[in-house]
């Protein structure tokens, strides 16, 4: 019995031991994940010395960023929502979100601050005819607009169906039709990489309407009866502001469809307003400019002209298209808004005091520059390095080239 008393304290004082280390290791298992659980309640630190919790973005700053809109633009009150806007307004075909937003705003390109982006949805940047939209106020008095889901006292099961054209655009498309198929600028980007006629049909000196015109510089991977507008080039288009050229004047001749792909490509003109030539470029109709997108205001200030209206008219009024001399490399994208100034008339001062009794002429006067006024809104749809095409989708007054476009 006495010789085995060592053996067993021996034993004892290892489970003795094994206890101790296992209540230690025990014991700063718990206290870290204590520490997981609650960091700021540690003790020996302060509520300063915590690490701050990260804060998940609002759905304004999450549909800013998406829009492209700096998160840190004005916060919009109750001040910014139109008198007449609706608390709720279901979406038709034909709506577009152009005329949605200024239904609701006063400045329609601050829509991106008040859409609620709704997760759940497929895309929550689109809306579709059939949906509900809703107006509501937050407790800070914010003003928020989203799509309105089904209410708890209706539980029977929906069926959502959507209509063959998708999403409601920004813009009409009836309204940048015509300047799709009729093109009156051609950018120096365009001309670099634009197919040319080279050789008409039976050596025709000029070509019309069932004429047969050969290309180069078609892919020879394009599709037949692809479509192309014919475009003489025109008079060159300088910077009013002295940045140099920024394209030329683009003279609309015939519609040609691709008939035979090659180099030469084989193309047959199906109707003309005015002789094709060789030497004509060809461009392809761009039917796929994408037209969903969140008006807003640039981020950084923008200040240009208006060089170029479609059609040559000399007064442009509402759903004109025009061409500015600003472009990607000077921050613009498609869905900037811009506002339109009426550019300030030079005049002589004819109110000045005699001089020696007689009175100075006009023609001796001083020159004085009136102010510049706002005239409308443009909203831009398509982009180039240099220059960009864009809607006038309000006008107040008479817009003319050289008007003013700047930052709203």
């Amino acid at each position: 019995m006495l010789a085995n008393q060592p053996l067993v304290i021996s034993r004892l004082r290892h489970a003795a031991g094994l206890v101790i280390v296992l209540g230690t290791l025990g014991g700063c298992a718990s206290w870290h994940s204590a520490e997981r659980m609650e960091p700021s309640r540690s003790s020996g630190s302060s509520s300063n010395d915590a690490d701050p919790v990260e804060r998940s973005p609002t759905a304004t700053e999450v549909a800013a960023e998406k829009a492209g809109v700096s998160p840190t633009a004005p916060v919009l009150t109750s001040e910014a929502i139109n008198p007449t806007a609706p608390a709720t307004y279901t979406v038709k075909r034909g709506d577009t979100l152009w005329d949605i937003s200024a239904m609701y705003l006063k400045d329609p390109w601050l829509w991106p601050e008040i859409w609620h982006v709704n997760p759940q949805l497929v895309n929550p940047h689109l809306i579709y005819p059939g949906d509900v939209l809703a107006l509501v106020y937050g407790a800070d008095g914010r003003p928020s607009v989203y799509v309105q889901t089904a209410g708890g006292a209706r539980l029977d099961p929906m069926l959502r169906s959507l209509p063959l054209n998708g999403a409601i655009a920004t813009i009409p498309y009836s309204s940048i039709a015509a300047f799709l198929e009729r093109p009156s600028v051609i950018s120096k980007e365009q001309l670099r990489s634009a197919p040319r006629i080279v050789a008409l049909r039976d050596h025709h000196v000029i070509a019309g309407a069932g004429h047969v015109v050969y290309a180069q510089g078609i892919d020879r991977a394009a599709q037949r009866n692809g479509r192309y507008a014919v475009v003489h080039v025109g008079d060159p288009i300088k910077d009013p502001d002295g940045r140099g050229m920024l394209g030329y004047q683009g003279i609309y001749a015939a519609t040609g469809l691709l008939t035979e792909p090659g180099a030469p490509a084989t193309v047959t003109l199906t109707d003309s307003a005015r002789e094709a030539l060789v030497g004509d470029r060809l461009l392809q109709v761009d039917n796929d400019v994408p037209l969903n997108f969140l008006p807003r205001s640039p981020r950084n200030d923008v200040t240009g002209r208006i060089i170029s209206v479609m059609e040559g008219v000399s007064l442009i009024g509402q759903y004109r298209i025009v061409a500015i001399n600003r472009g990607k490399s000077d921050g613009l994208e498609s869905g900037h808004v811009l506002a339109i100034d009426q550019a300030g008339e030079m005049i002589r001062d004819q109110t000045g005091s005699p001089v020696f009794g007689l009175k100075i002429g006009s023609a001796f006067g001083p020159r004085i520059k009136l102010p510049d006024e706002r005239a409308g809104t443009l909203l831009v749809f398509k982009v180039y390095d240099r220059m960009s095409y864009g809607l006038v989708v309000e006008a107040r007054r008479p817009i003319r080239l050289a008007d003013v476009v700047r930052t709203p």
